[in-house]
């Protein structure tokens, strides 16, 4: 689904449906009609968009950094230079500085593989003919979220043992007694169970809402200057000029979400294997 089919007139051909969360539903790819039931909701089974977008960019992230790293030469080509600046990127301020010295190597194929695969997933919003958001699609998002979860947990709990992992991520430095009653449970709440949901949704909220935003300005300027009268035009030629504003912001957003997630590991896998809370 493209930009231009959110459109829903109605039958005498003067109304328009505004874009919501039924522009993200899309359907299976070659019309697959098999479905099932869950938790009283009717899902459809068949391979959709999001799915093929989430195999190519697998596909082609790894191909670009193969392609990058091949020759290895003393002096680097242009795509050689690249690939290492992108690399150096997220191994230095993402991964040394977050996690530090001591420990970051192990996770910096994690982050940098995780970074730029967001970020190519992100950016489809902003490609022609594919104009899809993938992590718009809070089940995909959460897939890479319980991933880092249990990353993180792991790291910690091999540094520090199960229970003083847990003790680590609980009981708050310096502070005892009856207090601790209320405060471990905040704790592993906070640390423990409501990192991954938080995680995932910041992601899935601004790619769903950014997306929504460009169909909303797109679409309604299309109807103002097509459907109402000339006084209107204006208006759809305004809400045209947002779009595009809003196109070039969210090319920053996705980049930046990308980040803000692959940060929000590495600071997830430091406090694990830091010493104290």
């Amino acid at each position: 689904m493209t930009i231009a089919t959110s459109v829903v007139r109605t039958a005498e051909g003067d109304g328009f449906t505004p874009p919501g969360p039924h522009d993200f539903d899309l359907p299976a790819i070659g019309g697959g009609h098999d479905t099932f039931e869950m938790f009283g909701q009717t899902f459809v089974l068949g391979v959709t968009k999001p799915m093929l977008q989430i195999v190519l960019a697998g596909i082609l992230v790894f191909a670009f950094f193969y392609a990058a790293a091949r020759k290895q030469a003393m002096v680097p080509g242009r795509l050689q230079f690249v690939g290492e600046e992108a690399y150096g990127f997220v191994r230095n301020s993402l991964g040394r500085d977050i996690i530090g010295a001591r420990d970051f190597a192990r996770y910096v194929p994690y982050l940098f593989t995780l970074f730029f695969f967001i970020l190519l997933n992100n950016l489809f919003a902003s490609i022609p003919f594919i104009e899809f958001p993938t992590f718009s699609r809070s089940g995909m998002v959460y897939g890479l979220a319980i991933m880092s979860w249990v990353i993180y947990n792991v790291a910690g709990m091999r540094r520090h043992g199960v229970g003083g992992y847990l003790k680590l991520q609980t009981v708050p430095a310096g502070i005892g007694g009856p207090m601790l009653l209320l405060l471990i449970p905040l704790e592993f709440m906070s640390n423990i169970l409501v990192r991954p949901v938080t995680l995932a949704l910041r992601l899935f909220a601004n790619m769903f809402a950014g997306h929504l935003l460009l169909i909303l300005f797109a679409l309604g300027g299309e109807y103002i200057l097509t459907e109402k009268a000339i006084q209107y035009a204006p208006v759809g030629i305004l809400a045209w000029v947002l779009f595009i504003a809003v196109a070039f912001l969210e090319m920053l957003i996705q980049f930046l979400q990308a980040y803000v997630f692959v940060l929000l590991n590495a600071m997830y896998i430091s406090g694990a294997l830091a010493d104290e809370h």
